[in-house]
């Protein structure tokens, strides 16, 4: 009994053991991660800016490298973040993530030619060269504005489709909860006439004196409970009011 007991001391010890090695396992991992996002966005900063000087600070074919590398550098980003925010509500953009991977091997290509480029010692031989890369930075990009673009004004439209949607319904309610109008537009056509009693009419509907019942000994008015009011989940609720009282 007693090396029974050892035994799932010791097999709940090793699994304690396990488990807590694989969460710290994870727990690096996270880490690690975490800080190779904020050393890769920081060293894309430097290289933005050294880029933006060298664009502004220099002159020919050096400052047109260093445009045409910003320049790409920032569509490209900036139709990653679009393409990759957009696919997690719209799985339909998957496929565009998948032409803007490929649009993204050609780009990473010319971005190692421009740089090739920048270490280049022969300034006539550079300055043959930029018709050609400027063509194809251009077409690049143009590519990945498309893309973005596309999938910009496809949450557009379908942001404007719900809320036409949305709108609507609210109309059809807002019509409902005013119901009170189309019964006073339906008792004003017969204006003069004197309108039933229910509790006579459901009380005694064979009778041939209905215009003279009387309530009996039994009869009185009786108390009315009012319902015990729901607590508001956000601050614009109210109590919600019970068909049966309204009108």
């Amino acid at each position: 009994m007693e090396a029974t007991i050892a035994t799932i001391l010791a097999l709940l010890f090793l699994s304690f053991v396990v488990l807590g090695t694989y969460a710290a396992v994870k727990v690096v991992k996270a880490a690690k991660r975490g800080v190779d996002r904020t050393i890769d966005q920081a060293r894309r900063t430097v290289e933005d800016t050294t880029l933006r000087a060298k664009s502004f600070g220099q002159l020919g074919a050096a400052a047109e490298l260093a445009r045409l590398r910003l320049a790409l550098r920032t569509s490209m980003r900036a139709t990653q973040d679009a393409l990759q925010a957009g696919a997690v509500e719209d799985a339909s953009l998957r496929e565009s993530l998948d032409l803007f991977a490929r649009l993204s091997a050609h780009g990473r290509e010319l971005d190692e030619d421009l740089k090739r480029l920048e270490r280049e010692p022969d300034k006539a031989y550079v300055a043959g060269q930029l018709p050609a890369l400027t063509e194809r930075t251009e077409r690049i990009t143009d590519s990945a504005d498309a893309l973005r673009r596309a999938a910009r004004d496809r949450a557009r439209r379908f942001a404007e489709d719900d809320l036409e949607t949305l709108s609507a319904q609210i109309d059809v309610e807002a019509g409902a909860l005013r119901h009170w109008t189309t019964t006073e537009r339906t008792g004003s056509g017969t204006a003069g006439t004197a309108a039933p009693d229910p509790a006579w009419y459901e009380a005694a509907p064979g009778t041939a004196d209905r215009g003279t019942r009387r309530p009996g000994p039994a009869e009185g008015p009786q108390a009315i409970t009012a319902p015990e009011p729901r607590p508001a989940a956000y601050p614009w609720e109210k109590t919600a009011r019970p068909e049966s009282s309204a009108g």
